[in-house]
């Protein structure tokens, strides 16, 4: 299996020649032999046998315990069967469930939510058809059971069986990486501990013919064998059969040289895009029409609508359970802040947004009513800040008012705390990165926040320590990092530095 293995083939519909549609339109010619896709996935002998094997499994025991209730198989539930193992081909794959891994409980886990998925699918069809009524409860409920108990001890075989058949039919492929980057060094330490790859990298050459420095050389976990300039006395020595190419973008035109020149060396050649040094944002490889596209700066609401969508919605039905239950708190604190200072009980602020839009945010009023022109950031001793505002801030009591722009749509509950538009102009002009944190809706809590990112940031080094970790949560974000930071926020709350 090359580094490049996926689960299942390619998806193109047959009989359908959009290549040669797409020449007569633009007026583009491809030399004959050249319409193939660039970018194809790698067929997996495992993989099939995975999935014959869970197919076989729900077969069998949905049968067995059919029969054994019913002591036939009715065409009602012949059918059930069929749909359970089209979706199973389709859902497996799609979380993961093939995918092999060192930790066998990331595995366990892939396996039991992908049940679960598609036990969900299979209940919403039988609630829209209305054919629900015509199964047996016991025999539903029976298979689904007994399903998700087997799958894990298959899955344990399958890992077992795959092991042996690796060790005893399966020879070591010895290659080589080219280049001594972050990523080569990366790369090279990861192929020769993934338990799955065949790959075995007998050493590391030298793509830019430097002078190696003495921390990266200490840093390789393979011999360093050379340079560019004597790889064939290399590939004949240790007979290399894979070579890895890891070198800059820049170097694109060494890397064509280069595998023009292994043309003739009867070993695959494998570029390895390195963009270590970019500044990247959700970055990812995917194809259009067969073509490999690099996405380098992509906002997480383009590339998981579907998990933003749901993001959104439980956004607004945390907030509508939260005003409920905070309702007293709110009525106590907003005549609390009446009372003690004149002035208007919310305070509104233009802030920038999703997308840098201008969006008004709302807060309990913690200040006195002032006169300055000039957005200052809150100070410790700051005399602006009514007694009741100081608790109010220090206990992010002013912030709840904010679940009603959640509500609104204009911010969520989770994301990069919103700067006021002047705060956004000073430090964009000094951290190049800092105007990213606006490729998400803004949020009233954040990692950041939960790193203890909370308060005044007097020094540059302070924002910057707070840019990162906004950074961080878009480039990983995910459903289950927003229900942490929500989790977390509480005992952030605890920082004394927050005025």
């Amino acid at each position: 299996m090359s580094l490049n293995d996926t689960e299942g083939k390619n998806s193109e519909l047959p009989g359908r020649d959009f290549t040669g549609k797409f020449n007569a339109l633009s007026g583009v010619s491809v030399p004959k032999g050249r319409s193939k896709r660039i970018l194809r996935n790698h067929e997996s002998r495992l993989f099939i046998v995975q999935v014959f094997l869970s197919c076989s499994l729900i077969s069998i025991t949905f049968i067995a315990v059919t029969f054994n209730k019913l002591n036939t198989l009715p065409e009602l539930y012949k059918l059930l069967l069929i749909v359970s193992i089209l979706l199973l081909i389709i859902i497996y794959p799609m979380l993961g469930v093939y995918r092999q891994s060192l930790k066998l409980s990331t595995m366990v886990y892939r396996v039991t939510m992908a049940w679960l998925v598609t036990i969900a699918i299979l209940i919403a069809i039988g609630f829209l058809t209305k054919t629900s009524e015509y199964y047996s409860r016991e025999i539903i409920i029976t298979w689904f059971v007994v399903v998700a108990l087997l799958q894990i001890p298959l899955l344990k075989f399958n890992n077992y069986a795959a092991s042996i058949y690796r060790k005893r039919y399966t020879k070591p492929i010895p290659s080589l990486v080219v280049g001594l980057g972050r990523t080569a060094r990366y790369l090279t330490y990861k192929i020769n501990r993934n338990y799955w790859m065949p790959d075995v990298v007998i050493g590391m050459v030298n793509g830019l013919q430097d002078t190696v420095p003495s921390d990266v050389e200490n840093d390789l976990s393979a011999p360093l064998l050379g340079k560019l300039d004597n790889i064939n006395e290399i590939i004949d020595k240790y007979q290399i059969k894979r070579i890895y190419v890891s070198l800059p973008l820049r170097l694109a035109a060494k890397v064509e040289e280069l595998n023009d020149y292994l043309v003739d060396f009867h070993v695959d050649v494998i570029w390895v895009l390195d963009l270590s040094d970019w500044k990247l944002l959700n970055h990812s490889v995917r194809e259009v029409a067969g073509i490999p596209i690099i996405c380098l700066n992509e906002s997480p609401v383009m590339v998981s609508r579907v998990m933003i969508s749901i993001k959104h919605f439980t956004d607004k039905l945390i907030s509508v359970v939260m005003l409920v239950l905070l309702a007293p708190l709110l009525v106590i604190t907003a005549i609390a802040v009446k009372i003690t200072s004149p002035g208007p009980i919310l305070f509104k602020q233009q802030r920038n947004g999703y997308d840098g839009s201008v969006i008004y945010i709302w807060k309990f009023r913690s200040m006195r009513v002032h006169e300055d022109s000039e957005v200052k950031q809150a100070t410790k001793d700051d005399l602006r800040i009514t007694k009741l505002g100081a608790f109010l801030r220090r206990s992010s009591i002013d912030e709840l008012p904010q679940l009603f722009n959640v509500l609104q749509g204009s911010m969520s509950l989770v994301g990069p705390r919103p700067h006021a538009i002047a705060h956004n102009h000073y430090y964009s002009a000094r951290i190049s990165t800092y105007m990213v944190r606006h490729r998400i809706k803004p949020g009233i809590t954040g990692l950041a926040q939960i790193n203890g990112c909370r308060g005044e940031t007097e020094t540059i080094d302070k924002m910057q320590r707070r840019v990162d970790y906004d950074l961080q949560y878009i480039n990983n974000w995910s459903l289950w990092e927003d229900y942490r930071i929500l989790l977390k926020t509480p005992l952030s709350l605890l920082s004394k530095d927050i005025y």
